[in-house]
């Protein structure tokens, strides 16, 4: 198994430095740079930055060009908001502007960054073996099959007339957790009460969430960040509430089942009553944390927009409620699935152990 992965993380790096051919964009690498000037600048809130010019040689890796040089220019600031510095060895995407006696120009239209992407998804994918040997395994094969399971999902709901985003995610959410637990976990008790318990706190804390929606008309949210989209807003919301609830409400239910049957495993004389009491003591000191985990999991996303809007003199009220009401309705709508499924995960394990006792 170990030399099927070296192979596979060999054949794929090599693979994604060697791929300029597969794609229909101009990409060139940079052979040589130098900087032609610059600039500082203030706007009209005194923020100052400084801009920079730089020129760059680049040898074409693709295209009917392949193997010519190109001059490209570069602007970019000393903040990096929305651009950056290059150096030699930097793949790029290009557009050609012209070609004058051999001589070929254009400008810089994004970064080649597959080869980093893979490099990192293997570290990951090592990290996650190291630790959890066989249960690693089967948890990077079901993170991709999820992967690919919500992106079909979503290829249906858009290319499919009639059927609902809540309908397909719900649908996914099933499917997420069974396969999920099932290949992590295998087919026994402790696997069917998480999976029990997840679904239950996932669509209980969905059901919810949607109740107050419903009381309250979502009063207080703000969706100007979806005001692209060309679907209702409202129900892309809820449809991410159940989502990104799910992660957590799982993380919650294995926890909860994994700790009441290793107490009855190494103890199958235990009772019920003192099963019950470790595991509320158990649900007790993962609420919190997990509570806070996914509470700066959506904070930590809106950290920059923040940033941008009280660095522009914004009033904060109106920079909590732009930036923050959706984030902390995600947050609290979570946190709801989590304190749900401590107890229901509890029942649930319970309830299996039981069974478990009856066949003995």
């Amino acid at each position: 198994m170990a030399t099927v992965l070296l192979f596979c993380c060999a054949a794929s790096l090599l693979f994604v430095h060697h791929n300029h051919s597969f794609y229909d964009r101009p990409i060139a690498e940079v052979i040589k740079t130098s900087q032609t000037g610059s600039s500082e600048e203030t706007d009209m809130h005194n923020n100052k930055d400084r801009l920079y010019t730089q020129q760059l040689t680049a040898k074409l890796k693709n295209g009917k060009d392949k193997g010519k040089l190109i001059t490209l220019t570069n602007e970019y600031s000393l903040s990096g908001a929305f651009d950056q510095k290059y150096y030699a060895g930097n793949e790029l995407f290009v557009a050609i502007d012209s070609s004058t006696d051999n001589s070929l120009t254009g400008t810089v239209k994004d970064v080649k960054r597959d080869k980093y992407i893979m490099i990192a998804s293997w570290l990951f994918i090592f990290t996650l073996l190291l630790v959890g040997k066989k249960q690693g395994f089967f948890s990077v094969i079901s993170l991709a099959v999820n992967g690919l399971l919500l992106s079909y999902a979503l290829d249906v709901y858009l290319n499919k007339n009639g059927l609902g985003l809540l309908a397909v995610c719900g649908i996914s959410a099933i499917l997420f957790t069974v396969i999920s637990l099932l290949l992590v976990n295998g087919f026994n008790g402790k696997t069917y009460a998480a999976i029990t318990a997840t679904l239950l706190g996932t669509f209980i804390s969905l059901f919810i969430a949607m109740i107050v929606l419903k009381l309250t008309s979502g009063i207080g949210l703000r969706y100007e960040e979806m005001q692209f989209l060309t679907r209702p807003p409202k129900v892309v919301f809820i449809a991410g509430v159940l989502v990104g609830s799910l992660g957590a409400v799982m993380d919650v239910a294995i926890t909860m089942s994994s700790s009441i049957f290793g107490l009855y495993e190494k103890n199958t004389q235990i009772s019920i009553k003192a099963l019950k009491a470790s595991g509320l003591e158990i649900g007790k000191d993962i609420m919190g944390p997990m509570t806070n985990i996914l509470f700066f999991a959506y904070i930590s996303g809106s950290i920059p927009m923040l940033i941008l809007y009280f660095k522009n003199a914004s009033p904060l009220g109106y920079t909590l409620s732009m930036n923050l009401s959706l984030e902390l309705a995600r947050a609290m709508a979570g946190g709801i699935g989590i304190v749900l499924t401590i107890p229901i995960g509890l029942y649930t394990s319970l309830y299996f152990i039981n069974r478990k006792k009856a066949r003995i």
